[in-house]
């Protein structure tokens, strides 16, 4: 079997004011963003697939319903979606299962939807939601770190992201991994396969 050598960087926050807010998408694209209230394991293993079947996330993959409906439950874990023009276009999930600590546990784009400044927009929104994750569950303590870990498998863009909106390098990992396909929500799925859509904010 073939293997990848993978980089992994672990990134933080320590305080609220680390954050730093990206630029809202153009009214135009419509977007929205909302927590999943109801953890509905469907739902989430679609978001999973769609989003990483291009970046070689395939952890979850095999999860059965069960495995997905517990982890769902769980007090502090949270799934905030982004919806443009109605479409669910990517999400970020947290877990907040240890006091005081909040992770970026997955965040990305649906393919289609990348390159159009909601990914910013999108990881702006859930850290703050990181940051404020104490307040929506009673006696729960308030947060006082974040922490996320992107991969050289992820988008190229990804680690970038991160250190735009305030998140400071604390580790780093190289490792050898198997390779592994990730069909994502189908196989030859992407936004290559897609045409055009009419109502798209057009470049300026």
């Amino acid at each position: 079997m073939s293997s990848l050598t993978v980089t992994t960087w672990y990134l933080e926050q320590t305080a609220p004011g680390d954050l730093t807010q990206a630029a809202e998408p153009p009214a135009a694209q419509d977007v929205r963003i909302v927590r999943a209230q109801r953890p509905l394991p469907e739902f989430s293993r679609f978001l999973y697939s769609a989003v990483g079947g291009d970046i070689l996330w395939t952890d979850r993959l095999t999860w059965p319903y069960a495995r997905w409906a517990e982890y769902l439950s769980r007090p502090g874990v949270e799934t905030w979606v982004a919806y443009a023009h109605g479409t669910p276009a990517g999400f970020i999930e947290l877990d907040g299962t240890i006091d005081g600590v909040t992770e970026i546990a997955y965040f990305g784009l649906v393919p289609a939807f990348r390159g159009q400044g909601i990914g910013g927009h999108l990881l702006s929104v859930g850290t703050a939601r990181a940051w404020d994750l104490g307040e929506r569950y009673e006696g729960r303590p308030a947060t006082r770190r974040v922490w996320v870990h992107t991969c050289s498998k992820d988008g190229r863009h990804a680690l970038r992201n991160y250190e735009r909106r305030g998140f400071r390098l604390y580790d780093t990992t190289v490792e050898q991994e198997a390779v592994t396909e990730t069909p994502g929500p189908w196989p030859g799925a992407g936004d290559t396969a897609l045409p055009a859509w009419e109502g798209a904010p057009r470049p300026v």
